[in-house]
């Protein structure tokens, strides 16, 4: 039997227009298409389904007033989707490494018609190493990170809330990645569970980055 996001998934994803995030304007005929697009800088926006799984990962740590980060925010869609899924007393912290990228992600965020929610600070998008997380606005209910990583940030787990869950891939190479749950329980035990094999853009630093959009 094919895999069903829940209703409240679903709901929140069609809240969103992806048209709203996809940059490159030869690519809007694919804007609704399964399938992850770049947005440029080397990154893409994931699939439409993977998005939905990860969504349904975290659902348990979704509620009203959660605090959520999006590592590798990109172009801001899972942001705005998360923001309906904990509504405005909750909030989003979207982080990326590349401040194009940022900008970008804001005006996406305002097109879609979430200014207000960016001018209350319920969806906040800053410029930094998402790889150290972004301790200021923490602790975090749930983590989502959308590239993957060699091993999984020490700052990050010490930023998870107890209980939190945090959805990563890892893995240094695209044919042997894997995709992570790592559940912090309420006495701050940590637990780690292997879900399957996955293939995302890597967790990499600035520079890095730059020099892989321009080759």
């Amino acid at each position: 039997m094919a895999w069903r996001c829940s209703d409240s998934v679903a709901a929140a994803m069609k809240s969103v227009d992806r048209a709203n995030y996809i940059y490159y304007e030869n690519l809007k005929d694919q804007t609704y298409d399964d399938s992850p697009l770049p947005i440029g800088y080397a990154v893409t926006i994931s699939a439409p389904h993977m998005h939905a799984y990860a969504l349904e990962n975290l659902l348990p740590f979704f509620k009203p007033g959660s605090k959520v980060l999006d590592v590798g925010s990109g172009s801001g869609y899972l942001c705005a989707v998360i923001h309906h899924l904990i509504g405005p007393t909750g909030k989003v912290v979207g982080i990326d490494h590349i401040s194009e990228l940022v900008s970008r992600s804001v005006s996406n965020l305002v097109n879609d018609g979430l200014n207000k929610a960016l001018l209350s600070g319920s969806i906040q998008m800053v410029t930094g190493d998402g790889r150290k997380g972004y301790p200021s606005e923490g602790p975090y209910d749930a983590i989502h990170v959308g590239a993957a990583a060699p091993v999984i940030p020490q700052d990050l787990i010490e930023q998870l809330a107890s209980p939190g869950r945090m959805f990563i891939p890892v893995g240094s190479e695209l044919e042997n990645q894997r995709l992570f749950q790592v559940d912090k329980d309420q006495d701050g035990k940590v637990t780690q569970k292997d879900l399957f094999g996955v293939m995302y853009v890597p967790l990499t630093d600035e520079a890095k980055q730059r020099e892989a959009a321009r080759s």
